[in-house]
């Protein structure tokens, strides 16, 4: 019996050791320890996933619930589990301080979305448990924006607001509303991006658009090319949303502006960037002079609230929402509009929430967004653009979108969904055209590299302060490596992986940006950047005024003003005359500025801030750019290219990008090549090899210097590849 007893207990003893094994291994918490990692490495890479986020901590308050109620339990097992719980929460509050957006979904008033629910939905069902019944729930306002305690309303618009017949709201062409049969409770952003991510080569990204007809209204002297006259007869026809991607300088601001007018959409909004202010106000002149023009600056004291165009920058958009949403606009035009594709800004928005309320007054309003570079990281960016549209709403499209998708018959579990889709967005009123395409009577461009070597003592310099970056990068790496071994060690987990951990080596640059963007050291990458282009900014310089003594006119652009600096100190000495477009200027010094550079046959070079003169500039009359410093993005690089590049030019074109040879200048370049496949590829069906998916070329610069810093570790020495020829022969 002693016997018997002992056998019984070992049996028992085993069945609970499988039991506990079965909970490790199998149940929720395995599934959302997955999903959570998951969540962590989004972050880290820049892309965040706030639905997963959310699920994951919804379920674990769920299961800590049930835990904590379960009277099966014994004390030791609920401790166990509990203690798992942790680990996750504890991901999650680490996560949520890496991205803060991600902590307004903690909270007990949360609100749960299609998407969310589908999404636990689906965790459940993979953990073994029972989802539930799909639930409806009521349609909510997605915008959200934070009031700035500078509200003004501008006496002119007041009186305008009082007076005008416009106010009236007009429903007159309301949209029908769409039955969702097919794809209810189907994730569709995700498939919507993915089509694009991955079209088939050559595939178009412009929406048939009808041939070209005689503008109703053109002025004496000026004339359209063939497409920008077929996007105005598509406006004629009756369509009134669009993001207009044509290249830049394929005359987008003509285009938009020949558009309101043939659409009759006055008021019109027009929001830019502060630096095209002026030059909108002079074109819409130039385009529509029939068209009063107002530009708001400041609290806009002096806007004319009567005007038939209001232009006004994105920075001063907080304080102007309020009366903008209740002054009747009719259109609106968003200029670069990539400024919003972060939709956690502000002034993104702001955007958002005033086209919301134009189309709550007007129902088929003229939305125009511009911009030649849509996608900066990665097609993520398409999203607020086409919120801005009306296309989607913040997690699913909307019902003009929605019902081209339905007409498909298919759903993204179906093969041929991803390029119908893909389509079905493109017809919503995607216009890209490219110059080798529409305009071939523009010139051909060429980015030519010039490698240059720095002095010697700041080639040095610059050299042991990358070595003394990858060395920090490679300790930060060895001592995750450590803790890792020490948490397997501890707890009996799987074995390391073999060589160089690629992912790890992706959260060690990760945690090293995020430093950088706090630190004001000056051994990060931005430092180190910085450093090279003060190191190249005479050798530049030279280059640049022997281009201007042999050929002509040259654009010089620089990313830092004391690069800017030490160019001028340059041309100064070399007694060539050069003007200058700074962020700092005023709208008249920077308008003067640029007339002198084209009207003035002594002015020889223009010394250009990237970020100031980028956009909204019409530099053709030279042929050459030089590029001081390089960009982190290459839309940044051909905006600057193409204020020179555009209709209007005769010459081909060369832009001389210069880069300091064996540093981390080279790296970036090569990485800039790598991304512009993104657009190419997304836009243009040009199939890419080698383009770049990350959204931060800054971290990808870092995971190869920490990865070739890694590699040369590894390497055989001397000594060890001496060894190895005495054991072969």
């Amino acid at each position: 019996m002693a016997a018997e007893g002992r056998r019984v207990s070992g049996r028992g003893r085993t069945s609970q050791r499988q039991r506990s094994r079965q909970r490790d291994e199998g149940g929720l918490i395995p599934v959302l320890a997955k999903a959570v990692r998951e969540v962590e490495i989004g972050v880290q890479r820049g892309r965040p996933e706030p639905t997963r986020f959310q699920v994951v901590a919804l379920l674990v308050r769920e299961e800590r619930q049930r835990l904590k109620a379960d009277p099966e339990l014994t004390e030791q097992t609920r401790a166990a589990e509990l203690k798992r719980l942790d680990g996750i929460a504890t991901i999650l509050a680490q996560t949520a301080a890496r991205e803060p957006s991600l902590f307004g979904l903690l909270g007990e008033d949360a609100v749960e979305t299609d998407a969310t629910r589908h999404l636990r939905r689906q965790l459940l069902s993979a953990a073994g448990q029972d989802p539930g019944p799909e639930a409806e729930e009521p349609v909510r306002r997605e915008t959200t924006v934070v009031r700035t305690e500078r509200q003004v309303v501008p006496a002119s618009v007041a009186r305008a607001q009082l007076m005008t017949p416009f106010m009236v709201p007009d429903f007159s062409a309301a949209p029908a509303r769409v039955e969702t049969r097919r794809l209810v409770g189907w994730d569709l952003i995700g498939p919507l991006l993915n089509s694009f991510e991955h079209p088939a080569p050559g595939v178009s990204s412009c929406m048939a658009l009808p041939d070209a007809r005689p503008v109703a209204v053109l002025p004496p002297g000026l004339s359209l090319m063939d497409h920008q006259a077929r996007l105005i007869a598509s406006v004629a026809d009756g369509h009134r949303t669009f993001l207009l991607a044509d290249e830049p300088g394929l005359g987008k601001t003509a285009q938009s502006l020949l558009a309101a007018q043939a659409a009759d959409a006055y008021p019109l909004l027009v929001v830019v960037p502060n630096v095209v202010k002026t030059n909108w106000a002079r074109e819409a002149a130039r385009w529509t002079p029939g068209r009063s023009v107002s530009v708001v600056h400041g609290d806009g004291d002096d806007v004319d609230g009567f005007a038939d165009i209001i232009v006004l920058n994105y920075e001063i958009l907080d304080r102007h929402v309020g009366w903008i949403g209740e002054h009747g606009f009719r259109g609106m035009i968003v200029d670069e509009a990539h400024f919003i594709k972060n939709k956690k800004s502000q002034r993104s928005q702001h955007v958002l929430e005033i086209a919301d309320r134009v189309r709550h007054r007007v129902a088929n309003p003229l939305m125009m967004a511009l911009t030649g570079t849509p996608l900066i990281n990665d097609v993520e960016d398409f999203l607020t653009i086409w919120q801005f549209l009306g296309w989607i709403s913040e997690r699913s499209p909307r019902p003009g979108l929605m019902a081209r998708l339905e007409e498909t018959g298919m759903t993204p579990a179906d093969f041929g969904f991803y390029p119908a889709a893909r389509q079905a967005v493109v017809d919503m009123g995607i216009v890209r055209r490219r110059k080798v395409d529409v305009a071939a009577d523009i010139p051909a461009r060429r980015i030519a590299d010039l490698p240059v070597e720095l002095d010697d003592a700041e080639s040095r310099s610059i050299h042991a302060a990358e070595r003394e970056l990858a060395l920090r990068l490679v300790k930060r790496y060895d001592s995750a490596i450590a803790a890792r071994r020490e948490h397997r060690v501890k707890t009996g987990g799987h074995h390391e992986v073999a060589g160089i951990d690629h992912e790890l080596v992706r959260r060690v640059a990760g945690w090293e940006l995020a430093d950088g963007d706090d630190s004001t050291a000056g051994d990060n990458v931005f430092a180190m950047v910085r450093r090279i282009g003060r190191a190249k900014a005479g050798l530049a310089a030279d280059y640049a005024a022997q281009l201007a003594r042999s050929a002509g006119k040259v654009v010089f652009f620089a990313k830092h003003l004391d690069v800017m600096d030490a160019a001028g100190e340059v041309f100064d000495k070399r007694g060539i005359t050069y003007t200058e477009i700074r962020g700092d200027q005023s709208a008249t010094a920077r308008t003067k500025a640029i007339d002198s550079f084209v009207n003035d046959p002594d002015v020889s070079i223009i010394v250009c801030s990237l970020t100031a003169a980028g956009v909204g500039v019409n530099l053709q009359v030279a042929s050459d750019v030089v590029l001081a410093e390089l960009s982190w993005t290459d839309a940044e690089q051909t905006q600057a290219i193409d204020r020179v590049h555009r209709i209007g030019q005769t010459e081909p074109v060369t832009a001389w990008r210069v880069i300091a040879a064996q540093t981390l200048d080279a790296r970036i370049a090569e990485l800039i090549d790598q991304k512009a496949g993104l657009a190419a590829q997304a836009l243009d069906g040009v199939a890419t090899e080698d383009a770049v998916s990350t959204v931060d070329i800054r971290l990808e610069a870092l995971v190869r210097l920490l990865t070739d810093a890694l590699r040369e570790r590894e390497a055989p020495t001397a000594d060890d590849l001496e060894e190895i020829e005495v054991e072969l022969a």
